[in-house]
């Protein structure tokens, strides 16, 4: 068995980055992140698959209240508020990530959409901070195979209510990767 198959994917906007098995970092161990950004002077994304315990109503003042859980996109910024979407144009501002998923836009129009009850609310995820790179950092990272990189492909990028999307993740993958999927948080527990 294979435990460091070979990832030919390179980082880019709206694809994934899948933190390896063997991860020490207690912050980023079994994370999924989506790029929302990846240049030349950095990269930047949020962590889907980990959530504050909290409600967005404790988190921000004034928002409606929605079942979908608050996610921690990072150790950047943790004091700001972020957010993915499917809205599309009817959010001013926003900017397209992937097929259909964008990120920011006009949130006092969102606020309004979410008060009304005229947009589902899956349709918008809510982030605590988000995560960043600088210059080359996320490069270096990879090389290191401390993050694997994939297509989206068929993952729910809004859906709030799984806590297996790491494992899905190297499923979607498929091959080698699957093995991935189901190795053990602590082997020596095993």
């Amino acid at each position: 068995m294979d435990f460091k198959p070979e990832n030919t994917e390179l980082p880019a906007k709206g694809k994934l980055l899948i933190s390896d098995p063997f991860m020490g970092d207690d912050y980023f161990s079994r994370c999924v992140i989506l790029l929302c950004e990846h240049n030349d002077e950095g990269s930047f994304g949020f962590i889907l698959n980990k959530f504050v315990e909290m409600d967005l109503t404790e988190v921000l003042e004034g928002v409606p209240e929605i079942s979908n859980r608050v996610s921690i996109g990072g150790p950047v910024e943790n004091n700001q508020l972020y957010f993915l979407h499917t809205l599309g144009d009817r959010l001013p501002g926003s900017a397209e990530i992937a097929d259909g998923i964008f990120v920011g836009g006009d949130y006092e129009i969102l606020r309004s959409l979410l008060a009304s009850k005229t947009i589902d609310e899956n349709s918008v995820r809510f982030f605590v901070g988000y995560s960043g790179w600088g210059e080359g950092q996320l490069m270096e990272e990879i090389s290191f195979e401390s993050w694997y990189v994939s297509e989206v492909g068929d993952l729910n990028l809004m859906d709030t209510s799984r806590d297996d999307l790491w494992s899905q993740a190297f499923r979607e993958m498929g091959g080698q990767f699957t093995a991935l999927a189901n190795f053990p948080s602590d082997p020596s527990l095993n």
